[in-house]
């Protein structure tokens, strides 16, 4: 078994002439090459203990070059260098496929600490170690003891990969797999949207796992919730399908409040709630940036004494936070992600605050939803209006 040493960061240059098992699994995949069967599970051993930052293989004699991958966890482990894969062909192939891979690199020795462990922007997840769990018993790929923790990239990638159909590169099971029937509350519930205490005059949009209802005292006419059908507890909880949706919900949003002027803030408390709302704000693009935005989270949770910590973008915060972990979760709209563990108190009107601020919104007496609530003849109408706003946007109309 390969060991090695807290001391030791890694190599420059791996050389290997199999393929590592298991390398196109996730980022892009090689197409040509199928590395869930073929490859070598020693040589992705190897590449995990030694964590190359260049690894060359060729004995597949095609060129692929995998997005790169992080060889640490984040919030786990010490930031480490990214390794990146390339195969080439065999030379003068008929097909004219790169058999050439021209680069310079500077020795780790001589680099700059921070240079080093710099994360290019297209990151993924390390491939061996995740499929080194999943693998069938005696095919596993042995890693250290510290790396057996849950991962952090493209899971929300990879699931919003099968649904691209129209693409061709689905790959469907014969056998699909029955959806996970969502758990039950234990009490009334005011967001099942089969509940009878559901303010269903305030829905606006229903998809096939989640819907859109207009907030209750919501910071503006257009502030929005993403809430599942079913009954979960926070984003960290959903399945599969269901943060399929969430996705394309939030991706459309983006584009509707965009067309109007406007830019979308997401942002989740799990803490003492019970039904997942996820808050979806427009700020118009004439009162501040995104950075000012960013910058005003960040001063009032110091404020606060609350570590407010910037992840990567590529992050799923269902591999952060475990199921029944309290946390807040704000999404910028270009795609920058802020997330907070709470250990014990937590304002519960973080996000509204911050939001409602001189810096942002100017409207500082609406932080407390309870004191923004109007009448439901006026609910009825701003739903009526965003429904009609919204429905050039509305993909459920596909489904």
């Amino acid at each position: 078994m390969l060991c090695s040493t807290p001391q030791f960061k890694g190599v420059d240059i791996l050389l290997t002439s199999p393929w590592p098992k298991y390398v196109g699994n996730f980022g892009n995949s090689s197409g040509e090459v199928d590395t869930k069967n073929c490859g070598s599970a020693l040589v992705s051993n190897l590449a995990t203990g030694l964590k190359p930052r260049y690894h060359f293989a060729a004995l597949e004699k095609t060129y692929y070059e995998r997005l790169p991958y992080r060889n640490h966890i984040v919030l786990q482990e010490n930031a480490q260098h990214a390794t990146r894969f390339i195969a080439l062909a065999n030379v003068g192939n008929p097909e004219k496929k790169k058999y050439l891979y021209a680069f310079s690199i500077v020795p780790m020795k001589l680099m700059d600490a921070a240079e080093l462990v710099k994360q290019p922007p297209d990151v993924t997840e390390n491939p061996y170690r995740k499929c080194g769990k999943e693998a069938p018993i005696g095919k596993q790929i042995p890693a250290p003891e510290e790396e057996s923790a849950c991962q952090f990239f493209f899971d929300l990638n990879e699931k919003r990969g099968r649904k691209r159909s129209s693409t061709g590169r689905d790959s469907k099971s014969p056998h699909p797999k029955q959806p996970r029937k969502p758990p039950q509350p234990s009490g009334p519930c005011w967001f099942c949207l089969a509940s009878p205490e559901v303010e269903k005059h305030l829905v606006v949009n229903i998809g096939t796992h989640c819907y859109l209802a207009l907030a209750k005292g919501g910071l503006s006419d257009d502030h929005v919730l993403i809430l599942p059908i079913g009954h979960y507890q926070s984003v960290v909880e959903l399945s599969a399908e269901v943060v399929e949706e969430v996705e394309k919900y939030k991706a459309t949003l983006r584009k509707f409040f965009k067309s109007r002027g406007k830019r979308c803030i997401l942002f989740e408390r799990n803490y003492k709630s019970h039904h997942l709302q996820l808050q979806v704000v427009p700020v118009p693009l004439s009162r501040c940036a995104t950075d000012d935005i960013k910058d005003a989270f960040i001063t009032q949770a110091q404020e606060q004494q609350i570590e407010l910590l910037e992840i990567p973008e590529h992050s799923d915060i269902k591999q952060i936070a475990q199921p029944g972990a309290a946390y807040f979760y704000v999404e910028l709209d270009t795609g920058e992600k802020l997330f907070h563990r709470i250990k014990k108190n937590f304002p519960l009107q973080f996000g509204r605050e911050v939001l409602a601020s001189e810096a942002i919104l100017n409207i500082p007496d609406k932080s407390d939803w309870r004191q923004c609530q109007i009448s439901k003849e006026e609910e009825e109408t701003l739903a009526r209006r965003f429904r009609k706003d919204f429905e050039p946007f509305d993909f459920t109309v596909d489904d």
